[in-house]
């Protein structure tokens, strides 16, 4: 906008060498309108674009572009001669650049400037215009100045109110969009992401763990008897329990981990670049956060235990198979007495036989995790 303006004032410069040649201005004039009429806009242009007006409240310094062409287009009406009505229409383009980024507050007070500053050209015109001028010619140029200075305001004044309103519309639809993309994506119960989610984030981690060796382990998560709970005190309290379970797991996994509603009670951690190790201790510090959670209903409060089976994604297998065998061994966690974090066997389940042997191998790692019955 300031190239712009500063190509259009030389354009203008260009433009009173010609009056003055046809209404005998004095060239002198015309040499120290123009040097400070475009050397003004130049070094307005030269201080945005080198970034010496990054700091001002105005870095654009359109304010002050737009009162220093208004200061210089009143000078050039004055000694305009005959010819003078001709730079009117030039008043009300630079009052079209406050369209953009321009208050409604600094648009009144240009009009306000403007119209003191035409008011006083005119008067001035009248009194150096030999033989003066009659009064209802002064008068015609005052009413021509007044009425293209208010149209010009206006005019800029409803494209604001157009571009604010086009502008809260497109916040408003960035908002319906986020919040579109927040119920597509989210269990609105527990605030968590829901299956369909987790489901692709899990693909496109597989994927990732195949190409750099970094490891995926998958939970399946499960409250006890949580079929219980709704049949005792009502699904709100099963609802309320179902926040609590979520709100605790979140608090004992890591930042990186997806934790995410899979369906009912059951519930699906993604876990990546950890051992199997490290996430077993961690499930087993849910397991106790969870165990040792209040969950309130009408009559008190009462308890409730998760069971947990968890998978090594393994090289070749696809996620469905890896959640298969966190889901057995989910399984076998309810069938050994719940409240228990389970480990699924390495094994191929091509051989059901080596896999329930390493399940019972694996029995005395499942026990130091697991709590006294």
């Amino acid at each position: 906008m300031a190239v712009l303006a500063t190509g259009m004032m030389t354009c203008y410069t260009l433009f009173m060498y010609v009056l003055a040649e046809a209404n005998g201005i004095p060239p002198s004039f015309v040499h120290w309108w123009g040097a400070l009429s475009v050397g003004g806009l130049v070094a307005a242009t030269v201080a945005v674009r080198t970034g010496l007006s990054a700091r001002l409240g105005d870095p654009s310094l359109t304010l002050l572009q737009m009162k220093w062409a208004l200061t210089c287009n009143a000078a050039a009406y004055v000694v305009g001669g005959p010819s003078r009505a001709l730079v009117l229409p030039v008043l009300v383009i630079i009052l079209m650049f406050g369209i953009f980024g321009r208050s409604s507050r600094q648009m009144i007070y240009l009009m306000t400037y403007s119209m003191v500053l035409y008011s006083a050209a005119v008067a001035l015109a009248a009194q150096m215009q030999t033989p003066p001028p009659g009064r209802a010619v002064v008068l015609a140029h005052l009413t021509i100045v007044l009425a293209s200075v208010l149209a010009g305001t206006l005019m800029c004044l409803q494209v604001q109110r157009i571009r604010g309103r086009l502008r809260q519309q497109n916040i408003d639809l960035q908002a319906a969009l986020a919040q579109n993309r927040e119920l597509a994506i989210r269990d609105m119960l527990t605030g968590l992401l829901n299956r369909r989610h987790l489901t692709d984030l899990m693909h496109l981690e597989a994927r990732r763990s195949q190409r750099s060796g970094r490891t995926l382990l998958l939970a399946q998560l499960d409250i006890d008897h949580f079929k219980r709970v709704n049949d005792t005190w009502g699904h709100a309290v099963g609802d309320r329990a179902l926040q609590l379970f979520a709100h605790s797991v979140r608090a004992c996994v890591r930042e990186c981990d997806v934790l995410a509603r899979w369906g009912g009670e059951e519930f699906v951690l993604m876990l990546t670049d950890t051992t199997v190790e490290k996430a077993t201790d961690m499930l087993e510090r849910v397991r106790q956060g969870v165990a040792g959670l209040d969950m309130p209903h009408p009559g008190g409060v009462f308890r409730v235990t998760m069971s947990a089976g968890l998978a090594q994604h393994r090289a070749g297998d696809g996620v469905e198979r890896t959640l298969e065998r966190a889901d057995q061994a989910l399984y076998t966690a309810k069938a050994g007495g719940r409240n228990r974090v389970v480990v699924a066997p390495p094994a191929s389940a091509s051989d059901p036989r080596s896999a329930c042997c390493l399940q019972r191998a694996e029995q005395g790692a499942a026990q130091q995790v697991d709590p006294a019955r």
